[in-house]
């Protein structure tokens, strides 16, 4: 792994390598959790790392640390509680709004509807019908 460049860090399956990475505030470290989250089939191991990510105060980070749960979510069909309790405020945020979207969106996809909260249940029923209709007013528009 080549911490100047970045290059090779996707493929980090060391949790305790992104932990030195954070400590050292390494640039690269948000290549280094999502690496994690693809390479590490373990919850309880890549969530806590995310979660970190999101609560930094670098704008690309939390992004990174909101695509390493969505990877974790597709690859394990699993979510952990606090990240998906962090959800909640970082859709309302207009800065994060369209990655959480995404790790919403993934969740809603990938893990059992019973496993998740009943205001993610209502969310995604609002963004399906937000998106039919902008498909619909689309459609209708652009005719001619």
């Amino acid at each position: 792994m080549n911490w100047e460049t970045g290059e090779g860090l996707i493929g980090c399956d060391d949790p305790e390598e992104v932990d030195a990475a954070f400590d050292r505030g390494e640039p690269h470290v948000g290549a280094v959790v999502i690496g994690l989250a693809l390479n590490c089939p373990d919850v309880d191991v890549v969530a806590p790392r995310a979660i970190r990510a999101i609560s930094s105060g670098r704008h690309e980070l939390r992004g990174q640390g909101l695509t390493a749960l969505s990877h974790m979510v597709r690859l394990t069909n699993q979510a952990d509680s606090a990240s998906v309790a962090l959800l909640r405020p970082l859709l309302r945020d207009p800065k994060m709004r369209e990655v959480a979207e995404n790790y919403a969106a993934d969740l809603w996809t990938y893990v059992p509807h019973r496993d998740l909260p009943a205001w993610l249940h209502r969310w995604s029923y609002m963004y399906l019908l937000r998106h039919k209709i902008a498909i619909w007013w689309w459609s209708i528009t652009r005719r001619g």
